[in-house]
């Protein structure tokens, strides 16, 4: 897939965002609208978003002499593409009248500093909506601005224990063990913190666009994971079950987890009676579909190890390809537990275009994940690969502020910029 040809409109060219957030919920959420067409203006210290240290593996090539050189962490790689990288120290007031004047233009700026920290720059909300009432300022920190934690530090993991999510994420008590907790193997409360913001700032637009004024939003991670929690929390409000955790079971479904075959595992994910009549029959054992006990999904729940206990008798005795092909056609959803080499070589992966290769202006080559939903009239596009820190300064400063060369030196000389 040749991606960055792509040089169609995108649904939010007409969109400017000044993105001074780092790590991975703010960058997530601005690559999003950076794939939609939005430019984007990352603001980076003079070193960088801290996640182009977040490795090994890195980044590297192969120089004219043969020597293999290094550059940003594949981390940084996975949130910051189609994005313009502008190095100022706005902590020197040089700098911040920099941003000030990038953020008079701007639609959408993007932050995630502890509460308050950006007042003394002038670059919080109040001081820029002065200058540009029409921008949409997001702000997004661990614990929102509001409340008893507001001033402390949120990281995903830490997050991913207090909202609740590792509460349940794990292995099960087994005799004398206690159960254990685990977080998800991807930051996933920074991501869909990350979601949440991007379709607020959509939705702040829509707002500004009828009204003319933009506003502020306050997003926060525990509560973008408290919104998550989805039928676990409901099974505590309405019916106030403890989630706990389960292993792979599902706590309002049965037959739903991960079953040993013969090579390996398979997935079973029964949503309604019918798939699992269809099971029954695939697996021989018909006559537990009219079982009294088994047959409505309440009935399978309330007697799930009794049935658990038939189903891996009679799953343990073939492979994962055979019963996976039988369940297809049969229309029980089911699949295999892939790794990531092999979600990568799926063919269906490959068929969706799922991977975009990118080259950076440097020669770097940067394989990325391109977005996931499909426009039929203004699709994502992959304009430019995640940038070098500060390769977009000089352009910037001299298109967007109309400075020239040697003022530009000045800056780079007194370390305003970089």
């Amino acid at each position: 897939m040749s991606a960055q040809t792509n040089d169609r409109p995108g649904p939010l060219d007409h969109l400017t965002v000044l993105d001074l957030s780092r790590i991975l919920a703010g960058p997530w959420t601005t690559q999003m609208l950076a794939d939609l067409g939005a430019r984007v203006i990352k603001v980076e210290s003079p070193a960088g978003d801290d996640t182009r240290r977040w490795g090994p593996p890195f980044l590297t090539r192969q120089t004219e002499d043969g020597q293999t050189e290094s550059s940003d962490a594949a981390y940084f790689t996975c949130c910051n593409r189609n994005k313009e990288s502008v190095c100022v120290d706005f902590s020197k007031p040089e700098g911040a009248e920099l941003v000030r004047k990038l953020a008079q233009s701007a639609d959408i700026l993007v932050e995630n500093f502890k509460v308050g920290g950006l007042k003394k720059y002038g670059l919080d909300y109040d001081s820029l909506r002065a200058v540009n009432p029409r921008m949409v300022y997001c702000s997004i920190t661990g614990f929102g601005q509001t409340g008893p934690y507001a001033n402390r530090a949120g990281y995903d993991f830490l997050i991913q224990g207090m909202g609740g999510l590792m509460s349940m994420t794990g292995l099960p008590e087994n005799g004398d063990q206690p159960a254990q907790p685990l977080k998800t193997g991807v930051a996933i409360v920074d991501e869909f913190t990350g979601m949440y913001a991007a379709t607020s700032i959509l939705a702040a637009i829509a707002s500004r666009d009828q009204t003319g004024e933009g506003q502020h939003i306050d997003c926060s991670l525990l509560d973008c994971q408290v919104a998550m929690l989805a039928n676990q929390g409901s099974n505590w409000l309405v019916g106030k079950r403890t989630p706990k955790p389960m292993g792979n079971n599902h706590p309002n479904l049965v037959p739903y987890r991960a079953y040993p075959v013969q090579d390996g595992h398979v997935i079973i994910a029964c949503g309604n009676d019918r798939q699992f009549q269809a099971l029954c029959t695939v697996l021989d054992v018909k006559s537990i579909a009219r079982d009294a006990r088994f047959a409505s999904n309440a009935g399978r729940v309330t007697n799930r190890d009794e049935l658990e206990t038939i189903l891996e008798s009679r799953l343990a005795t073939v492979s994962r390809e055979r019963i996976i092909s039988l369940l297809e056609v049969a229309g029980v959803p089911c699949g295999p537990i892939n790794t990531v080499p092999e979600v990568f070589a799926d063919k269906h992966i490959i068929a969706r275009e799922m991977m975009v290769p990118m080259t950076r202006a440097d020669g770097y080559e940067i394989p990325t994940v391109a977005y996931p939903a499909k426009f039929s009239g203004t699709p994502a596009t992959y304009r430019s690969a995640p940038p070098s820190p500060g390769s977009h300064t000089r352009s910037t400063l001299s298109k967007d502020l109309a400075l020239t060369e040697a003022d530009i030196e000045t800056l780079v000389r007194s370390g305003v910029v970089a």
